[in-house]
């Protein structure tokens, strides 16, 4: 299933507009939500193709959303990718093991986030 609409999740305005504007541009469908909370909500009610997820997050952080989001029945075949300043291998790891398709370190790079979208296909 190709992907259309993409659910970005993260705290920051200036990341939520950086990744919708990539996004945008590249022909994807975007909505945002500020924290877990809220992005466990859009998901569940906007049903997206993919989810990015930041990790630093108030609240909820976005290793516990994307074991909420991969772990319920209604949310579960909604690949989620880890879009966080969190560079550790372990992080990758835990990100990996919450239930996450990838993972990307901030800075993003275009061309790697367009990359890594086409492969989920």
């Amino acid at each position: 299933m190709p992907v259309k609409n993409i659910l970005v999740i993260d705290d920051s305005p200036t990341e939520r507009f950086f990744l919708g504007d990539i996004l945008s541009k590249a022909g994807y469908q975007v909505t945002t939500a500020e924290n877990g909370e809220e992005g466990i909500a859009k998901a569940k009610s906007t049903k997206p193709d993919l989810i990015l997820m930041d990790v630093v997050m108030p609240g909820l952080n976005g290793f516990q959303a994307t074991r909420t989001l991969t772990r319920d029945e209604e949310t579960r075949h909604i690949p989620v990718i880890v879009c966080t300043s969190k560079g550790q291998e372990t992080d990758k790891i835990w990100g990996l093991r919450q239930g996450a398709a990838d993972y990307i370190v901030k800075p993003v790079n275009r061309e790697e986030l367009l990359k890594k979208i086409a492969e989920l296909r």
